[in-house]
């Protein structure tokens, strides 16, 4: 299964160094907490976005530091987690269910939103094929290739679409992973008839000009807790003071990329770390963005509603209890602390 194909280290050195100088506590025991944080994309993906504004994290070399490691999707992150590669790791609802029934990871815990797909006023993900071929409905996918990021990613599981149509995988259509920013190329050489397209891929003037959108993450599931931070339980035991000053900065830095007032700084980051001019990413953090929870506060209804909806097309086994695998008790503080 491929994985990290993008490492990028902050703080481990220099600036942590001169935090501590400058008279930061670090934790007892052994100085600050590291902690290693997986992605996918940016602006969906919070860890980088996060590190890139080290001046508002005030815990920042002090009780811990940091870094981030880019994955193709959110399934190797399962992998990534029950190897204790990584800290924190962003889960897919439909990975989140995965990682749980098929991994065995009873003890893993939401902590953290990340983003929401389908929120009214806000974005969604985008199921594209070509304006000039003969796909009209999800019916006409029937002996057609789809491209997906990863196996069991958030978009992969838009599949149920098809399975609704009476279509499964492998035996009515041919499913092949390709990374995001491939996914135009495969559609305009004909690689595949539909690809999953994602901000900011999804608004390239270059793919929209020569498709359109078929269905959306929302036409398939409605209002999806998409990505959000999870961390083992054994991890926060030990560390629960650490990791409610990282998730205060994570607040912090939230709020500051989804303020107006900060708009053009912001696409700047989010163009710098896509190597892209700023004006294609202007849609960053606006209404044609996904919505972000100001106090980091996962939706757990729309997560519980759509792990029923995997059960229901056959994509999980049994039931989950969301609660159960959740502690918010960290960013609620960390929230607090920013009231």
């Amino acid at each position: 299964m491929k994985r990290a194909i993008d490492r990028r280290q902050f703080g481990i050195g220099g600036v942590a160094a001169a935090a501590l100088a400058a008279g930061g506590q670090a934790r007892a025991q052994g100085g600050p907490l590291k902690i290693r944080i997986g992605w996918v994309v940016v602006p969906a993906s919070l860890g980088p976005l996060v590190l890139e504004k080290k001046e508002l994290l005030t815990h920042f070399g002090r009780s811990y530091v940091a870094e981030a490691t880019r994955f193709e999707g959110t399934p190797p992150v399962i992998t990534a987690l029950a190897a204790g590669e990584l800290e924190i790791g962003p889960l897919a609802f439909s990975s989140f269910g995965l990682a749980i029934q098929n991994a065995h990871m009873d003890d893993l815990r939401v902590i953290c939103d990340e983003i929401q797909d389908g929120v009214a006023g806000h974005g969604t993900n985008e199921f594209m094929v070509r304006n000039d071929g003969p796909i009209q409905s999800a019916a006409d996918l029937k002996g057609k290739v789809l491209a997906t990021n990863a196996m069991g990613s958030a978009v992969d599981i838009a599949r149920a679409m098809l399975r609704r149509s009476g279509l499964e995988a492998n035996r009515d259509y041919t499913v092949v992973e390709a990374p995001f920013p491939a996914m135009r190329a495969m559609l305009a050489e004909k690689k595949a008839d539909l690809i999953s397209a994602v901000p900011p891929f999804s608004l390239d003037p270059d793919l929209r000009a020569m498709a359109h959108t078929l269905f959306t993450q929302r036409d398939a599931f409605g209002v999806t807790q998409l990505t959000m931070w999870t961390a083992r339980e054994s991890f926060i035991q030990k560390n629960r003071a650490a990791l409610v000053d990282f998730l205060e900065d994570t607040v912090r830095a939230i709020r500051w990329y989804t303020d107006q007032k900060n708009h053009d700084e912001a696409v700047a980051i989010v163009a710098r770390l896509n190597k892209a001019p700023p004006a294609r990413m202007d849609w960053a953090f606006t209404s044609r963005d996904q919505y972000r929870d100001p106090n980091g506060t996962p939706n757990l209804d729309a997560l519980q509603n759509n792990l029923k909806q995997q059960k229901e097309v056959g994509f999980l086994k049994d039931d989950l209890d969301v609660k159960k695998y959740s502690d918010l008790s960290m960013v609620e503080e960390a929230a607090k602390r920013l009231a």
